[in-house]
């Protein structure tokens, strides 16, 4: 089970949990990095999807900052069963995913990791801060702190673009329109130039 520090912690980064060994693992490593946070099943009708674009997405952005983290739970349907070390041989084998799997928690209820608990606490969802099933995903931003909270069925390509420009390289999603106009105001800045060349060259052409 994941274990809290003495103090109060402030991030998500203050947390020791355990890996699938059984031995500590200080999320202070992760200092820095935007964690996308998942609580995995490997028997769930979501399983195969998700895991296929997690690995997409860990592969195309863990050498820009992105690190993403699975606690495998069997809260949910009792959909994974097994051991820790077959949990990870079925993801590392089938899947061969690269990211990190810890160990088996549970996220709801009396013995809620306390890391779940900041997670939980950071992001409410719809129906309050109870996980709802297999593979609800946690955005934490590189202070440590809980930036999204996506719902089981939310695809994780689909996080895609907010990850990148909104969390890995602290650019402003809201301000995305403004870019845009502002691209499109020079593209018409160069092509009223183009424009002014083409009835220039007309003009000396006819004289």
């Amino acid at each position: 089970m994941a274990s809290q520090p003495t103090e109060i912690p402030k991030t998500f980064y203050d947390f020791t949990v355990k890996d699938a060994k059984g031995n500590d693992a200080d999320l202070s490593v992760y200092k820095g990095k935007v964690l996308l946070v998942i609580n995995v099943a490997s028997k769930c009708g979501l399983t195969n999807s998700n895991y296929t674009e997690l690995n997409e997405l860990y592969q195309k952005y863990k050498d820009q900052g992105l690190e993403i983290l699975a606690f495998p739970c069997n809260q949910f349907g009792a959909q994974e069963p097994g051991s820790n070390e077959e949990i990870e041989d079925f993801v590392c084998t089938r899947f061969k995913s690269e990211f990190p799997i810890f160990d088996k928690i549970e996220v709801n209820g009396d013995n809620t990791a306390p890391v779940y608990k900041f997670l939980k606490a950071g992001k409410w969802g719809f129906f309050g801060d109870d996980i709802q099933w297999n593979f609800t995903k946690f955005l934490v931003d590189k202070d440590g702190k809980v930036s999204d909270r996506y719902y089981p069925t939310t695809p994780p390509l689909s996080i895609e673009v907010k990850t990148l420009m909104s969390v890995l390289w602290n650019f402003d999603y809201a301000m995305l329109p403004l870019l845009l106009i502002v691209v499109d105001h020079r593209f018409i800045g160069r092509f009223v130039k183009f424009a002014n060349l083409l009835t220039l060259y007309d003009f000396r052409s006819v004289t």
